[in-house]
Formats: C-alpha cells, structure tokens, sequence
C-alpha cells in the first residue's frame, strides 16, 4: 500500500461545489495573509522588547492589538487565543517597565 505524499484531489462535478471550491481558494488566501500580518505584529513587539526599547514597544503593541482584535472579529482564531496573546504581550511590556 504505498501512499503518495500528495492526495490526489478529485475534481467536484457539481457547479455548486466548484464554486464553492473557487470560494475556498480564496478564503483561503485572505486567511493565510492575515494569519501572516499577525504573527508578524507579534513578532515585532517581542524584537522591540528583547532590544529594550521601550517606546518603540508600547507603540508596536498598540498597532498589534489592533491587528489581533480585527482578526478574532473575523473569526480567524478565537476571542480567547486572542485575549491570551494580548495579555502576554502586555505582561512582556510591564516586566520591560520595571
């Protein structure tokens, strides 16, 4: 039995499900982007914080909550993942302060 690494996928028949794949590939694209522009927003408040930078942390953080609430409004990942990375991105920024 040997299993390729790629599955092949098989073509929908129905027009309703070959729209609703052309959909998907979109969807998908959009999430993938905002997935992207997240971590990314993340990533930018833990460089400022490992360099010290203070200002340029608590400035990156604020566009970062942004970005982190627009996405759990859209449903990407939960309100509670989203709260949770907010408060450790803030926890990270207080202990920078003392």
């Amino acid at each position: 039995m040997a299993t390729s690494s790629k599955a092949k996928k098989k073509t929908v028949r129905l027009a309703s499900g070959r729209k609703r794949a052309r959909q998907d590939v979109k969807l998908n694209a959009a999430n993938s982007s905002l997935r992207s522009k997240f971590r990314t927003a993340i990533k930018n408040v833990q460089k400022a914080v490992l360099t010290g930078d203070k200002a340029k942390a608590t400035e990156l953080y604020k566009s970062a909550q942004s970005v982190i609430d627009s996405i759990a409004d859209k449903g990407l990942f939960h309100k509670n993942k989203a709260a949770r990375h907010k408060s450790r991105l803030s926890a990270k920024l207080k202990a920078l302060a003392a």
